[in-house]
């Protein structure tokens, strides 16, 4: 989807991101000005395009180059369009080798999705993560697919806490039942925001699906295949927006 004319897939630009914008002027970090400044080797007078992660584009005009944080000047500001009619949060166990992990945060942030909330259950592989590391993946998908809004990324949240604060419309839980259970597919309601949860590698603990359940958590399936976390992650990523 895009937001104005210079983010069309015909006009391919690199988009910058900052939260540090205030009084007509935006102010890049130093990563980003490295970037803006040495490698695309852009000067005074030059323009640029970000967001700030929060559904707006802007298009800016450096005024100030330093060595460590360039300054641009508001040209113009746009509302990002509005991507779907419904938050989608996605609650899911981190994998035992985080590669996985990151693979998934950076393909779901360029599908579409609105919350992420790691997971800790009984089964899980890793009870550790680098939430800044991530941070930054996400804002490089962000960036990459020419998106206006960042994901929102919790910290490490354990199963019956994050069952426990759940609010949401409509909430799913995701496991291997021995008994078939019915598609997420059929009982997802479109325009309706969603948490979703996907267990670790060794699935959740019956207690843990009992839990949820009693809850008001629904019991779905993702098709036939055994599939890892990380993808079963993008599956519903993908279920949930071509459902609009």
């Amino acid at each position: 989807m895009q937001a104005w004319a210079f983010l069309s897939p015909k006009n391919p630009v690199m988009l910058f991101y900052s939260t540090h914008i205030e009084n007509g002027f935006v102010r890049l970090e130093e990563e980003e000005s490295r970037h803006l400044l040495t490698v695309l080797r852009r000067k005074v007078g030059d323009r640029l395009q970000l967001t700030d992660g929060k559904g707006w584009f802007y298009e800016a005009e450096i005024a100030e180059a330093g060595k460590r944080h360039a300054l641009a000047r508001i040209v113009s500001r746009h509302a990002a369009p509005p991507e779907r009619s419904a938050r989608l949060h996605l609650a899911i166990a981190p994998t035992k080798q985080m590669e996985r992990f990151e693979w998934f945060l950076e393909k779901a942030t360029e599908i579409g999705v609105d919350e992420i909330t790691p997971l800790l259950c009984q089964r899980s592989e890793r009870d550790r993560i680098r939430t800044d590391r991530l941070e930054k993946i996400l804002v490089s998908a962000m960036k990459q697919s020419l998106r206006a809004r960042l994901p929102k990324l919790n910290d490490p949240t354990p199963f019956r806490q994050m069952v426990d604060r759940s609010a949401t419309a409509q909430s799913f839980i995701a496991w291997c039942s021995a008994d078939p259970l019915p598609h997420l597919q059929s009982l997802l309601s479109p325009g309706i925001d969603t948490l979703i949860a996907i267990g670790p590698e060794g699935d959740f603990s019956p207690e843990e699906v009992k839990i949820a359940l009693a809850k008001g958590f629904r019991g779905v399936g993702l098709g036939a295949a055994r599939l890892r976390t990380e993808t079963a992650g993008i599956f519903a990523v993908s279920v949930f927006n071509l459902a609009g």
